[in-house]
């Protein structure tokens, strides 16, 4: 039976999205969301006085496919220290750990301007998989509205032009034009260097690309 179509087709708008329920932030950023839970509680700011290496400031924002602010994102990251070690027993390079680098930290984005910043160091050349040097880079994860799993993507430094045309994740990127989605563009604010990472979960009405994202 063939079945009956109508004569014209009504096209409806995607219906919106929201967070079902807050508690991913009272979790797992609860200082941020207004509770005094833990006595230490992970945050975005990774150094102490004492680590070695350049000061760096990260900050950015997340849009969704409309070009919306994504608000209520909550950002972690993870990075090697200025020589490029991992503070993990799995990164077996003959490197030095600094012991004043949490090298993790965690942050949502402010409620009000949709940026979620992070205060660290820029991190060194990291071993890869099979020893291939990788350039600076961060890893990221995000958590959202709409994200039933974590979003992996990585940031690159736009000053570490040579480093990254030669790292073998980037190269690995079919698509060369979208591997600037994943360079942070370096600038200077109050004397302090701020690397710049906008994200984008799709394609934005503005011309901006969906940012590369890894299954890991």
């Amino acid at each position: 039976m063939t079945p009956h179509l109508p004569s014209s087709i009504v096209h409806y708008p995607e219906t919106a999205s929201q967070t079902g329920g807050p508690y991913v932030h009272i979790g797992l950023a609860p200082k941020q969301a207004g509770f005094e839970i833990f006595e230490h509680n992970f945050g975005s700011v990774l150094v102490t006085p004492e680590t070695r290496g350049e000061r760096i400031h990260i900050e950015g924002r997340v849009f969704d496919g409309s070009g919306s602010l994504v608000r209520d994102v909550l950002v972690e990251i993870w990075q090697a220290n200025a020589e490029g070690k991992y503070a993990h027993p799995g990164d077996l390079q003959d490197k030095a750990v600094d012991p004043t680098f949490r090298g993790w930290g965690r942050t949502g984005a402010d409620f009000e301007t949709g940026v979620y910043a992070f205060e660290t160091i820029k991190p060194g050349s990291a071993a890869g998989r099979g020893g291939a040097v990788q350039a600076p880079h961060i890893c990221m994860v995000l958590f959202a509205r709409g994200i039933n799993m974590g979003l992996h993507t990585r940031l690159y430094f736009s000053d570490e032009a040579d480093a990254n045309g030669h790292d073998p994740v980037l190269n690995g990127i079919e698509w060369e034009v979208r591997r600037k989605t994943l360079v942070a563009q370096r600038g200077e604010r109050d004397g302090k260097v701020i690397y710049t990472f906008d994200i984008r979960l799709q394609d934005t009405p503005d011309g901006g690309e969906e940012t590369v994202f890894f299954d890991i």
